[in-house]
């Protein structure tokens, strides 16, 4: 195998490993109920102008409802709840790690193994350029279909996908080549063959390991940030999450079962727990909130690739102007710094009978 280290140009990849085109799907959230049938009523006037009724001519009413479902789309990805926004990076149509590292770099080459136990498809990763810098580039990985879903194993890693992580990791620092990660996963898997290989040592290597290399390291999570499974490549000196992404120690429908006793809380669950960009940015947990475009990043994926891209390269430049020993204090102190909250006082007994 030939890997092209020097030179990152926009040459082409070979037909065998091309990421295939992303095709619309039909799939409706709940929430998107007005805006189907706004659509829906649009096409079929558009198919037969005949049952336009509004006493207006058929480009009046054709723009009366364009206006209408424009307005109605921006109120409601407006005024999302935090389980709508679950939701949306649950979506079978979401761009995954595949797809981003297809439109946003070039020259990718991809590498397996981890060179202990087995290939993990769940995590996929490799040489590339993004835009003038050669990168090593990784994440988890979801499958499109039931039968690429159990070879990728539902984007949930085993041991050896994060100990492949690490051997590519350490490939870039050898090299001198920054990181970029991709988090899209529900979580580490907890199969019994997983526990036997040692998932949590794994994870915890991946994060003693993480915060020692000297080259830029950055971390985007474009779906679900689920648990140690996220974590396991998630230390970095920036942390970026797209705006209907979601990062959690648990999953709303776990932290529901343990608490309330019920999965069908999950949406409660999802607000208590504070999962989403807005959130997590309020909470210093991220560094920057990835806009996508209205409806989110699969309504489209081209136009969220490229704003994803400019943003990883801003933050790749400003850390590359840094020296290794500054990004290391850095990344060290962003850690160190999570956790940290402040809780009113009780109020003196005395006071209150007063």
């Amino acid at each position: 195998m030939q890997i092209r280290l020097f030179g990152c140009t926009n040459h082409t990849l070979p037909a065998s490993s091309k990421i295939a085109k992303f095709k619309p799907m039909r799939h409706q959230l709940d929430f998107e109920k007005p805006i189907v049938e706004l659509q829906n009523k649009l096409e079929e006037l558009k198919k037969h102008p005949e049952t336009h009724s509004l006493g207006l001519s058929l480009e009046e009413e054709v723009g009366l409802i364009e206006k209408k479902l424009e307005e109605t789309r921006r109120q409601i990805f407006s005024n999302l709840s935090a389980w709508d926004r679950i939701k949306i990076a649950r979506h079978p149509k979401r761009p995954f790690t595949l797809d981003y590292i297809g439109s946003a770099f070039t020259g990718f080459s991809e590498l397996h193994g981890d060179r202990l136990f087995a290939e993990d498809r769940a995590v996929v990763g490799g040489f590339a350029c993004l835009g003038p810098h050669k990168v090593m580039v990784l994440g988890t990985q979801k499958g499109r279909d039931t039968k690429e879903n159990i070879r990728r194993n539902f984007g949930s890693a085993h041991p050896e996908g994060y100990r492949k992580a690490l051997r590519l990791m350490k490939l870039a620092e050898k090299f001198q080549l920054p990181i970029i990660t991709f988090i899209d996963t529900a979580g580490a898997y907890p199969g019994v063959g997983a526990e036997e290989r040692h998932i949590a040592e794994a994870i915890a290597v991946n994060l003693r390991e993480m915060m020692m290399f000297e080259m830029p390291v950055i971390a985007t999570v474009i779906g679900e940030g689920g648990s140690g499974g996220a974590l396991g490549i998630g230390v970095a000196d920036k942390v970026l999450i797209l705006e209907n992404a979601y990062y959690s120690v648990i999953s709303p429908e776990g932290c529901a079962a343990i608490l309330w006793k019920d999965r069908s809380a999950a949406p409660k669950a999802a607000e208590a727990l504070k999962i989403t960009a807005r959130h997590l940015l309020e909470l210093g947990l991220v560094d920057e909130v990835v806009p996508e475009p209205l409806g989110g990043a699969h309504t489209a994926p081209d136009v969220m690739a490229v704003t994803l891209r400019d943003s990883l390269l801003r933050h790749l430049n400003q850390l590359l102007q840094m020296s290794a020993a500054d990004r290391l204090k850095q990344r060290y102190a962003k850690f160190r710094a999570f956790g940290h909250f402040a809780e009113k006082q009780p109020v003196p007994v005395e006071k209150v009978e007063s």
